[in-house]
């Protein structure tokens, strides 16, 4: 199967049924159909073609999903671009990525750009192309998305996945979480990342069921959202649950719907995980991946034993393992760096063969995170290698002292990174943000660490802050708390 004909065989099989939908409108699986055809016919009259890139700087929306499937109806890519970002900043991605038209409403872009009205817009005369487009040859190995990443270390990479990785990846996430023709996702993730795209369209509508695009998310409407459109499952970042739970306690949505919640992207605290399935009954599974292995690697399991604190165990398909400095496989229980080997690992890097050699070597994907399995056998995550702290040569992971500081009720969320230091190099400073109407105190929260770690990692400093900031993804962004770090030393308020 390919995903340029999955419209053509939901259509097929139950044209009535439920695909899509978005707050501005809910397409059946015949209606869903006939929007790629005009999408496609649109595309191919802007000269996009076989081997092509599309870039679309959309917020969530169905012109954005009907994009995915008119370019890969005919042979195209798309590239998903934050509508957050600048004109300067789409621009590199689009040059990058070579794509042909962009489809936004941003007049300021330069180069080809397209409405998204002009996806449905009927050909102008009897001789444009025919509105009913017929898919391209089934290619496994043609390029399907061009994901790009945050770039906190430089410039974005454009990461390749064709559609070999997606069906891999998809099939594997609808066996981890028991999909079903019955099942009904609530996408409130952005698209142009790679979860929102796979955990909660792809995937979904792969096994016949179905999806509904929440748009931007806002802990304030996100229950009332459920209890109207009645999902069964949703994918969000540990920021989200977080907001979740800090909502009023006398607030108890309806939420009888939901079977199931996913949380990836960061390592979720298993104190909010216990925070958030007492309050609200919803089981969550913890999974996790990267972009560049097309979306997740590890999950706990849905029927079975999850532990919250790891990442779950290796989904069936994939080969995940522990290497140490030299490459060499380590035993079970021993640190090292995680690497993945599957169907799902990417092509590469566009256009940086040096980055993508260093990152995949002999077909292991080397993730630059540090972590081990316990004894049976899930994956607990120590760290990024990037954020591990050096204190007078001792290696401290922040993680470590977060998850210690999670176990305070007061703490809603906390980030830790490594402040510069005359004589130790550095030392571990701690953000923290509280949960409405707590009182906690720095001297609390540094006796709470000193019950835990030894001495060597506690925490220097402990700052409170309103919030913690948060890139595209929502991930707490710790590149811009090593940035409050520069004004704390020179005496600004963070």
């Amino acid at each position: 199967m390919h995903f340029s004909v999955l419209p053509d065989l939901r259509a097929e099989e139950r044209p009535d049924a439920a695909c899509i939908a978005d707050d501005s409108a809910q397409l059946t699986n015949a209606e869903f159909l006939s929007r790629v055809h005009a999408a496609a016919a649109a595309l191919r009259r802007r000269g996009v073609g076989d081997g092509d890139v599309v870039a679309v700087m959309r917020p969530n929306r169905l012109d954005l999903v009907i994009t995915l499937f008119a370019a890969w109806r005919i042979g195209a890519a798309v590239t998903p671009i934050n509508p957050a970002l600048t004109a300067g900043e789409a621009e590199y991605q689009i040059n990058d990525s070579g794509a042909m038209v962009t489809i936004a409403e941003d007049s300021a872009l330069s180069g080809p750009t397209m409405a998204p009205a002009e996806l449905a817009a009927e050909p102008n005369g009897t001789n444009d192309t025919d509105k009913a487009v017929g898919a391209v040859a089934a290619d496994d190995d043609r390029l399907a998305l061009l994901i790009y990443t945050s770039g906190t270390t430089g410039k974005p990479k454009g990461v390749m996945l064709d559609h070999a990785n997606l069906m891999a990846m998809c099939e594997m996430a609808i066996s981890a979480v028991d999909l079903t023709d019955a099942d009904h996702s609530l996408l409130i993730l952005p698209l142009f990342h790679v979860n929102g795209i796979v955990v909660s369209v792809l995937s979904p509508l792969l096994a016949r069921g179905r999806a509904t695009i929440a748009g931007q998310f806002s802990p304030t409407t996100f229950f009332r959202t459920v209890e109207r459109v009645r999902p069964s499952y949703f994918s969000a970042v540990p920021a989200i649950y977080a907001m979740l739970t800090a909502l009023p306690e006398d607030e108890r949505p309806d939420v009888a719907s939901l079977r199931v919640a996913v949380c990836g992207a960061a390592p979720m605290p298993a104190e909010l995980i216990d925070r958030f399935e007492l309050r609200y009954g919803i089981p969550i599974v913890e999974g996790y991946g990267l972009s560049e292995g097309t979306c997740a690697s590890t999950i706990n399991p849905i029927d079975g034993v999850r532990k919250p604190g790891t990442v779950g165990l290796p989904f069936p398909g994939q080969e995940v393992a522990i290497m140490d400095d030299a490459g060499r496989v380590v035993r079970r229980g021993e640190t090292g760096e995680v690497v993945i080997s599957g169907p799902n690992v990417m092509r590469g890097y566009l256009n940086k063969p040096e980055a993508t050699a260093k990152t995949v070597v002999d077909g292991w994907l080397h993730t630059g995170d540090v972590g081990y399995f316990d004894e049976d056998g899930y994956l607990v995550l120590v760290d990024r290698i990037k954020d591990m702290i050096i204190r007078g040569g001792e290696n401290v992971y922040p993680k470590e002292i977060e998850s210690v500081l999670y176990r305070h009720p007061g703490v809603l969320e906390t980030a830790v990174v490594g402040a510069p230091h005359d004589v130790l190099g550095e030392v571990p400073l701690a953000f923290v943000a509280t949960r409405p109407e707590a009182t906690v105190t720095a001297d609390e929260l540094h006796q709470l660490c000193r019950e835990s770690l030894s001495k060597y990692k506690l925490p220097d400093e402990i700052h409170f802050v309103d919030s913690l900031p948060k890139n595209p993804v929502g991930k707490i962004d710790k590149p811009s708390l090593r940035t409050r770090l520069t004004d704390l030393t020179r005496g600004a308020t963070v």
